[in-house]
């Protein structure tokens, strides 16, 4: 193999459970987001549009729709015969019975020591697949060869109100990292960690291999990093100062949609220095039919709007038939909003039917009453391949999944914060 001077490793395994039904069958750094995208896009199109090309994607929870996505890696130039792409799932090693899933974030990079090996790296840059943001890497590790350092970690100021919720990096004047803190009680600092990372690969192997006798799950945060510091090891702190964004939560997934819509993004799709690349299909453009209303909205490849859409970013092959009005929604790939419907502050998944009349969205802002965490900020969510009836009327704060019929609805309602599932889910 040919040496490569920095490669990456892209965590893409992560079950991002807060998204709730979103990710049932489908890994976080999958889900759609602006459209026609993926989660996963954006760090993949940093990496080339940085000059590394050769990336692993460690995939381990519902790889499918990820692994068909990313492919051998075409829309990125990832399809290399040097490098390019690779996914690295969990895997059996000679001599074990059985193999074992990734249990840490440093744990999933040990597990794949032959791969990173065979390129013979002297930096490797550790990515997580489900955040949004550009950045440039190759001025990262212009900052870490300059330091010449063991560990280069990008940070974001966050209020210090906030800080408490992140791992905060604690530095001296030129942000050389003197303390690592988990979700600190009282913060010494408000420089968070993004989890981005670049190591020097001969220190990181032996860190990785050493940590591995003590821990079997090795997490960069809470083992790695701190052994380093305590080593006397060299780490510096990267400050970040554009637009990031944790799509985690429902609401953080809906308000980072929502923003793409404004008068002025703060996030652009449209920047030609630093292009977005995705995997699309040879689709039809969109159609706007007489007396139809699109405003403020992004509309993907294949969208026919023949009804209303106020402040919302609609998936490829999106049908909105004659007097459906959506509003401030998020609709996936290949759903169909029937004449007449309402879907106001919903998040409508992929291969969804919303029937002739049926109002999505009303109603009293009720926490869920099965995941009060997950679904609590007045947003209804439609799992992949359901369908909902004609002239039902659901609440906020629902979920509702599976091919639902009129005997679902007791009085043709579902209130807020109530769910229906047609059969057994994790919401």
């Amino acid at each position: 193999m040919e040496k490569k001077e920095i490669m990456a490793l892209l965590l893409a395994g992560g079950q991002g459970s807060r998204l709730g039904i979103l990710t049932k069958n489908t890994a976080k750094p999958a889900v759609r987001y602006g459209g026609k995208y993926r989660i996963i896009d954006f760090p993949l199109s940093n990496c080339i549009n940085s000059g590394i090309d050769t990336v692993g994607v460690l995939t381990q929870y519902q790889p499918l729709m990820l692994n068909q996505h990313i492919g051998i890696g075409i829309p990125w130039d990832l399809d290399r015969k040097s490098g390019g792409v690779t996914i690295l799932a969990p895997h059996v090693k000679g001599g074990e019975e059985m193999g074992d899933w990734f249990m840490g974030t440093a744990n999933a990079i040990y597990h794949n020591l032959e791969y990173i090996d065979r390129y013979d790296p002297e930096y490797v840059l550790i990515l997580s697949g489900d955040h949004i943001y550009k950045m440039d890497y190759s001025k990262m590790l212009e900052f870490h060869k300059a330091n010449n350092c063991t560990a280069t970690i990008a940070v974001l100021e966050v209020p210090f109100e906030e800080a408490s919720r992140f791992g905060i990096m604690n530095t001296l004047d030129d942000d050389k990292i003197y303390e690592f803190e988990e979700k600190p009680a009282n913060p010494k600092s408000n420089l968070a960690s993004m989890g981005i990372y670049i190591f020097t690969w001969k220190k990181l192997r032996e860190a990785l291999i050493e940590d591995n006798k003590v821990h079997s799950n090795s997490d960069f945060g809470m083992h790695i990093i701190p052994k380093m510091l305590a080593d006397g090891e060299t780490l510096y702190a990267y400050r970040f100062n554009d637009y990031w964004k944790d799509v985690g939560t429902i609401e953080s997934y809906w308000q980072a949609n929502m923003e793409l819509i404004k008068t002025v993004p703060e996030f652009n799709f449209y920047d030609k220095f630093w292009k977005i690349y995705t995997k699309t299909d040879n689709q039809p453009p969109q159609y706007v039919g007489r007396g139809a209303k699109l405003q403020q909205s992004i509309a993907s490849e294949g969208c026919e709007v023949y009804g209303e859409v106020h402040s919302s970013v609609l998936g490829p092959d999106v049908l909105i038939k004659k007097g459906a009005v959506v509003r401030d929604s998020i609709l996936m790939e290949n759903v169909v909003i029937e004449e007449g419907a309402v879907v106001d502050r919903c998040i409508i998944d992929r291969n969804n039917i919303i029937g002739k009349g049926a109002v999505l969205g009303e109603g009293e802002n009720i926490p869920n009453e099965l995941k009060p965490n997950i679904y609590n900020t007045g947003i209804t969510v439609v799992g992949e391949n359901s369908v909902i009836p004609d002239g039902v009327h659901i609440g906020k704060n629902c979920v509702i999944y599976g091919k639902t019929s009129a005997e679902d609805y007791p009085d043709g309602v579902v209130a807020s914060g109530k769910s229906v599932i047609k059969e057994e889910s994790r919401l």
